[in-house]
């Protein structure tokens, strides 16, 4: 057996740079600096389609970015093969510092959040007037997800041939969220699309809402280049469609310049990571009344200084109990 001594200089000693015989890491990642732009469409199973100038890429996600997933909507920096030929991959570098993050959970209890889309200016929250018949709850954590995400709401409410949107109005008037009202006849005329157009110019717009509402029908009539397959029926039983958009797609908007993301139909919308603290933010005429509130006040509470400030007129009352309403919604279930 050879024996080295301490100061060898032999030239046939093997090297190693580490304990585990490989060659050491480094913490210094190349800056790509020639890397080009893009926007995340979609997402299937690792593969990320993006759009890079007037092209579509398919990519997957660099090593390097760890356990940082790119969604839908983001802006990214790819390299590699860009052609977007067939049978090509690029890969994505680095995700760009995102300007707003729609996000949620299976359900209060669940730990997991997932990212719905990423840098959309609102959140379109479309519900049916009828068949089946409109869940408040839901809509309530729809708006509570869309606040602390930074999007602005714009409610959506279809079928109106079936019943009026009195009701549901008059339940979110203090709010102040603009509406757009749709039939199945203005969707066959295109009064419906237009209408619905007016919100969205120049905007990425996400559309959420459960199933069997119309919101990939109404996707169709805004983009029918895009055409997806919606949903054949409701179960009369349930009152629930079946899922027919599987993945989220953002999808251009030819003539406005604005993008329409489609989402899968939700049945629940969990707010596990929703801090609360940060729902008062969508109630700026609240706010300053906030000032003499005790410490980690929940705004519900009886030493609540909102309800001195509203009494005052300072505020209308109805736009404080819309507030409560948002902030309790975690302790209800999604119908009630």
């Amino acid at each position: 057996m050879r024996r080295y001594g301490k100061h060898t200089d032999e030239d046939d000693i093997r090297s190693r740079p580490n304990r585990k015989g490989n060659r050491p890491r480094t913490t210094i990642r190349p800056k790509h600096e020639d890397a080009a732009e893009g926007m995340v469409l979609t997402v299937d199973r690792g593969r990320l389609t993006c759009l890079v100038e007037d092209r579509t890429v398919l990519a997957m996600k660099a090593r390097e970015l760890g356990r940082k997933a790119a969604v839908v909507g983001d802006r990214v920096a790819l390299v590699g093969d860009l052609s977007g030929k067939k049978d090509t991959l690029a890969r994505i570098v680095r995700i760009e510092e995102r300007t707003s993050l729609l996000r949620r959970t299976a359900d209060d209890d669940d730990p997991y959040e997932r990212v719905v889309v990423a840098n959309a200016d609102q959140l379109a929250i479309v519900t049916a007037l009828a068949d089946p018949e409109p869940r408040p709850r839901l809509i309530d954590r729809c708006l509570v997800a869309a606040y602390d995400g930074g999007l602005d709401p714009l409610l959506v409410m279809t079928k109106s041939d079936l019943a009026p949107p009195d009701k549901l109005l008059e339940l979110y008037g203090a709010l102040d969220i603009p509406y757009v009202v749709t039939s199945r006849e203005g969707l066959e005329n295109g009064d419906a699309a237009t209408w619905v157009h007016e919100h969205l110019d120049g905007k990425i717009t996400a559309f959420v809402g459960h199933s069997g509402v119309g919101k990939t029908t109404l996707v169709n009539a805004l983009v029918p280049e895009e055409r997806r397959r919606t949903t054949g029926h409701v179960n009369a039983v349930t009152g629930r469609g079946r899922h027919t958009t599987t993945s989220a797609l953002a999808l251009p908007l030819s003539e406005a310049g604005g993008w329409v993301v489609d989402t899968p139909g939700v049945r629940s919308f969990g707010l596990a990571h929703i801090d609360p603290s940060r729902v008062i933010n969508a109630f700026p005429d609240l706010q300053p009344g906030t000032a003499g509130c005790p410490r980690a006040c929940s705004h519900d509470e009886p030493d609540c200084a909102l309800d001195a400030w509203v009494e005052e007129g300072h505020a209308d009352p109805a736009r404080l109990f819309s507030l409560r309403r948002l902030l309790a919604t975690r302790e209800r279930t999604e119908g009630d």
